[in-house]
């Protein structure tokens, strides 16, 4: 990056917070580079996605689970709570999550035809833009230019623990606001919503819901947007009326009736896909649109969301 970047990222982010996500990126990198990190780390990208690649071939059922990620389903999530703004009832949300884009052309060849036929009010996207944790960004940065020609509505955006910082200025020059532990309204007919996003929280933890909660007043209706759902306590005690997540792909190789191998995230398996509650606030981790370390699902479909708000009692 060159200096220009770095104050850019800076004024939009706030000093502290910039230097912390760049500075634990580089470190990242470094002992990536150095081949001093352990088989079983995030950043061990190549040789997990190797051997799980190698296995799933050795096993005749490679095939079939990439036919299986390209098959992008529109799920339908009715997110029913008495605090919804009057004129926010019905008000439809597009959610896609762990896009991967570079990683499976297929995928994103039927994303944009399954896009073709939607509509919403509003669009937002749950971090992991890249299949790489590091590294050149230049292919996922073109694959979601693609792709935002497609998206209906505005579009907020967050980061996930895939996503370089530095994709941030290409992100929003494309028309896709990110929202790094801030907040904005959103204005209908009088009534607000407050939408807000925090920076990941699995494993750069640079999010702060306490900096994202700022500027909402006190009882206005809210959404947080987190690329993991692994800080539920958090936002639920932040009065957070919904979460919207991804991160866990469902578990992404599950067994028969979607049950998964393992999920990489700390957090009750209900809450590793689909709808959940927490005290007051109603939680969805999508299952993802691509892929993550090998283009392959079993018995966990990728889905897109749309969630329509409605003004009524929640059924417990």
């Amino acid at each position: 990056m060159t200096p220009d970047d770095i104050e850019h990222l800076e004024r939009r982010l706030g000093r502290p917070h910039a230097r912390i996500r760049l500075g634990i990126e580089r470190d990242l990198e470094a002992r990536i580079l150095a081949r001093r990190i352990d088989f079983f780390d995030t950043g061990n990208w190549y040789s997990a996605h190797s051997i799980l690649r190698s296995a799933l071939r050795a096993s005749g059922m490679y095939r079939r689970g990439r036919s299986n990620a390209e098959r992008i389903e529109v799920r339908q999530h009715d997110i029913v709570l008495p605090r919804v703004p009057g004129s926010f009832d019905g008000f439809t949300i597009l959610q896609l999550s762990d896009l991967h884009v570079e990683m499976n052309e297929g995928a994103m060849r039927r994303l944009a035809d399954v896009l073709r036929g939607i509509s919403c009010d509003l669009c937002v996207l749950t971090g992991d833009y890249r299949a790489k944790i590091y590294g050149p960004f230049d292919a996922a940065l073109d694959g979601m230019a693609r792709l935002r020609r497609q998206l209906p509505g505005p579009v907020y955006g967050v980061l996930g623990n895939h996503d370089s910082i530095r994709m941030v200025p290409a992100l929003e020059a494309m028309g896709i606001r990110m929202l790094l532990n801030e907040s904005e309204p959103i204005t209908r007919a009088g009534h607000r919503l407050h939408l807000a996003g925090i920076d990941d929280a699995h494993y750069y933890r640079t999010h702060s819901i306490e900096k994202a909660a700022t500027a909402i007043p006190a009882g206005a209706f809210s959404i947080l947007l987190s690329h993991t759902p692994e800080v539920y306590r958090q936002a639920a005690h932040a009065e957070f009326d919904v979460m919207l997540s991804g991160h866990t792909h469902g578990g992404q190789i599950c067994l028969p009736g979607a049950v998964p191998v393992m999920l990489a995230a700390r957090l009750p398996r209900r809450m590793g896909s689909g709808s959940w509650r927490y005290r007051e606030m109603v939680g969805y981790t999508s299952t993802g649109v691509g892929s993550s370390l090998v283009a392959a699902r079993f018995n966990c479909p990728p889905e897109i969301t749309l969630h329509r708000l409605e003004r009524g009692r929640a059924v417990a």
